[in-house]
């Protein structure tokens, strides 16, 4: 991938994400100019949203285990609620794509990322190591948790243009 490709595919995933804010509903937004230049299929596209949740998530957990290194378990369930509250359209999408993959390729991919995800959320709160069999389930409970105490926001009205302050945040985010 050339500078000028992996920069234009980076302006996409920006705009999909913004998309994807606005509209909430978990379906990738296919329509946004670039998508089809800048990713392969619908799953390159799902793919890049889910490690955009997993980078901001892992950023979001080192931050509270500053903040709060006494209270592992809460300061990652504190994280997946910021993540969650920060990309709620992205959210929706992987949400969505658990539940109803495209094919059966989308649905090992989703089925690998659920499990990766969640292990990662158990070894961050001190509950289990990366080799452990169940760090998983310990993770689901631990998302389980977050969901349980998070309440997405509601969609503001449809707006044409991102404003400045969504465009400040999506350059921040990348």
């Amino acid at each position: 991938m050339t500078r000028t490709t992996h920069r234009h595919r980076g302006e996409t995933l920006r705009r999909v994400i913004a998309a994807a804010d606005q509209r909430r509903d978990g379906h990738l937004p296919l329509h946004v100019e670039g998508v089809d230049e800048a990713f392969a299929d619908e799953l390159d596209l799902l793919g890049a949203l889910q490690l955009r949740w997993h980078t901001r998530l892992g950023g979001h957990i080192e931050r509270a285990l500053v903040n709060d290194p006494l209270d592992l378990e809460q300061a990652v369930v504190t994280a997946w609620r910021a993540t969650a509250e920060g990309l709620p359209g992205v959210r929706a999408v992987v949400d969505h794509h658990r539940e109803h993959p495209l094919d059966d390729r989308m649905r090992a991919a989703m089925d690998k990322a659920v499990l990766k995800e969640r292990a990662f959320l158990a070894v961050m709160a001190g509950q289990a190591s990366a080799t452990d069999a169940g760090a998983a389930s310990v993770g689901a409970r631990l998302e389980a948790k977050a969901r349980a105490g998070w309440q997405p926001t509601a969609v503001r009205g449809q707006v044409g243009r991102p404003t400045l302050l969504h465009r400040l945040r999506a350059a921040l985010a990348a």
